[in-house]
């Protein structure tokens, strides 16, 4: 694993943050994509859960990585199933991380560029804001699907630095995905931190390639 020194805020302009995974709950997510989903398809194609579970993990990893992969439209015409209904089902499971919002009222605080960037779909993004209020803490909220590629394509980083002008090198970045964290790296980010529990109810996790944190306090008492 990693190990962590004090990030030097004072030469820090930017931080960008992942949502799903890193703000809010993983937890919601994956209920979608590997329980409720696969039961609606296992309904409609009279088909047990274990063959639905199976079809719809292959077909998702077909696409793992591309736009597709995070397109509600896509997955509704590929399963024949609602997916935004699903994921109005759900609601009540759209939840902040702890210490997330302490974490984003901290940076806004310091006077620091904060933009969330994101794979979701931008229905999915709207109502994950309206259920969590974490967007008012935002000086920009970006989904890729405006920009036409996912964060794990360096077609990203190129679009998104064109429309913000940050400055990468001085930039945080913190997202649970290990193969954006590796696209951000590649494309100059300076500063990169992963999640340790992603889904409150999954495990945890470590990674080679940077600290994943336990709680949003690591990064805030390096300011102390």
């Amino acid at each position: 694993m990693t190990t962590h020194t004090p990030l030097p805020w004072t030469h820090i302009d930017c931080v960008i943050l992942d949502m799903d995974g890193t703000l809010l709950d993983l937890h919601f997510d994956n209920q979608l994509w590997s329980e409720l989903l696969p039961r609606r398809v296992a309904g409609r194609l009279d088909i047990s859960l274990e063959q639905a579970r199976h079809q719809v993990l292959h077909r998702l990893e077909a696409r793992r990585g591309t736009l597709p992969w995070y397109c509600l439209e896509h997955w509704s015409d590929a399963f024949g199933v609602d997916m935004h209904g699903l994921e109005r089902e759900l609601g009540h499971l759209i939840k902040a991380r702890p210490g997330a919002l302490d974490f984003l009222a901290w940076v806004r605080a310091r006077g620091l560029r904060q933009v969330l960037a994101t794979n979701a779909h931008p229905a999915s993004l709207e109502r994950k804001l309206a259920a969590t209020g974490i967007g008012e803490h935002f000086t920009d909220i970006v989904s890729a699907h405006d920009l036409g590629a996912a964060k794990e394509d360096p077609a990203f980083w190129d679009a998104l630095k064109h429309r913000l002008g940050f400055e990468p090198e001085r930039t945080v970045f913190i997202d649970d995905n290990a193969q954006v964290r590796a696209a951000a790296r590649r494309w100059g980010i300076g500063y990169l931190f992963g999640i340790a529990q992603p889904d409150s109810r999954g495990p945890r996790v470590s990674a080679d390639d940077c600290l994943c944190l336990s709680d949003f306090a690591e990064l805030m008492r390096d300011a102390a």
